[in-house]
């Protein structure tokens, strides 16, 4: 179904589709999104979580150390296909034929990005479309850079128009593979948004845990980490990269906490105290995450939040949310599913918002947020 992509009639039914810097899998939701008198709402109909296999996931992992061409070519075409097999699948969830959607809004894979430079999102959204019968609205990021901007966080529009608290200012953290904190004034109010990334949110503690413990995915509920010592040594000296000084806005992403980085993390551990524990070093990656939360507020935060939501993957790991709880003793720590649905829909149903806005004619991003020189419409539109 085509969506006339001007102010006004854009209401309706989109799906949300994102991959993040954890590469766990595809998370898809379906919501339906109109306006109200205050701004925006949005109503989650369905959500899918489609993990990568272990080949899916490798082929990704390498993409980002660099292959060659024809991999990349391949792999674009690949993962769109991936990609709209989890539309196909969230649609099934909530009964939504294609006629029953508006658009589908794809985040696509992050292979690159350069704050400053260009970013690179692969999932080719013809591909998306074709399959799905659906228009495809995609490449969010690139309008943002071209106007000045980091391309990122986008996330916050979606944390000031959805999930802003009525009446005092909210600090909304996600905690994907890399960690990005938003600060929203009450209300649903644009003006005045800041966000940025705090750096690194799962994506040391799952490699620290994958190269130490290989039977296991992730650190499984934090009981990892729960029985283990940080190695403080080694958190003070990755806390001392020039990344966590740096005054926002900013952003980073596998390009600094890539898939060597873990390496370097466990070669410091080991330097600091030779008979750590493979739960010490993964103690170590939580508090590496948590004091960086913690140090990015003491630094760079003075907008009088109380409340911190947490949410993301790393919103399940008990042992990481006490080290947040721990390093920001001064403000009360809930998780997002606590106050509005499940957290791991959170990104999808904001890529569901970016979309209603392309299609209604409204900008996307939050210069405040990413540094761009105004606001602008994002996306780029594939008609079904």
């Amino acid at each position: 179904m085509a969506v006339a992509r001007s102010s006004g009639g854009a209401a309706g039914i989109y799906i949300g589709l994102m991959s993040g810097t954890s590469l766990d899998g595809i998370s898809a939701a379906a919501a339906r999104i109109e306006p109200r008198d205050s701004g925006v709402r949005a109503e989650l109909l369905a959500f899918e979580h489609v993990p990568y296999d272990t080949n899916r996931r490798g082929r990704m992992l390498a993409a980002m150390d660099g292959v060659s061409p024809r991999e990349y070519c391949r792999l674009s075409v690949e993962f769109a296909e991936w990609l709209a097999d989890a539309a196909l699948a969230v649609m099934r969830s909530a009964g939504l034929t294609e006629r029953d959607v508006a658009a589908i809004a794809s985040h696509g894979q992050t292979i690159w990005h350069e704050p400053g430079h260009s970013t690179w999102q692969i999932g080719e959204p013809a591909v998306i479309a074709e399959r799905t019968g659906v228009p495809v609205i995609a490449n969010f990021r690139a309008r943002d850079m071209a106007a000045g901007g980091q391309g990122a966080p986008l996330v916050p529009i979606a944390d000031a128009l959805l999930f802003s608290a009525p009446d005092e200012w909210r600090a909304l953290q996600n905690l994907g593979g890399i960690g990005n904190v938003t600060l929203v004034p009450p209300g649903g109010a644009t003006e005045g948004v800041r966000a940025f990334d705090t750096g690194p949110g799962v994506a040391v503690i799952d490699g620290v845990t994958r190269r130490l413990a290989p039977e296991l995915p992730y650190d499984v509920g934090g009981g990892l980490a729960a029985r283990g010592t940080p190695i403080q040594a080694a958190v003070d000296e990755a806390l001392a990269d020039p990344y966590f000084a740096t005054p926002p806005p900013k952003s980073t992403g596998r390009e600094l906490f890539g898939r060597d980085y873990p390496d370097r993390f466990l070669a410091a551990c080991r330097k600091a105290r030779p008979a750590a524990s493979t739960e010490d070093c993964v103690a170590s990656a939580v508090s590496l995450t948590a004091r960086a939360i913690g140090e990015a507020f003491a630094r760079f935060v003075r907008e009088p939040a109380r409340e911190l939501v947490l949410s993301g993957g790393g919103a399940r790991n008990p042992t990481l949310v006490r080290a947040i709880t721990d390093a920001l003793p001064h403000m009360t720590v809930r998780r997002f599913d606590e106050l509005f649905f499940d957290g791991e829909a959170k990104e999808a149903v904001a890529f569901a918002l970016l979309g209603y806005l392309h299609a209604t004619g409204l900008p996307g991003n939050v210069p405040g947020a990413t540094g761009a020189r105004g606001a602008r419409i994002l996306g780029q539109w594939v008609p079904a």
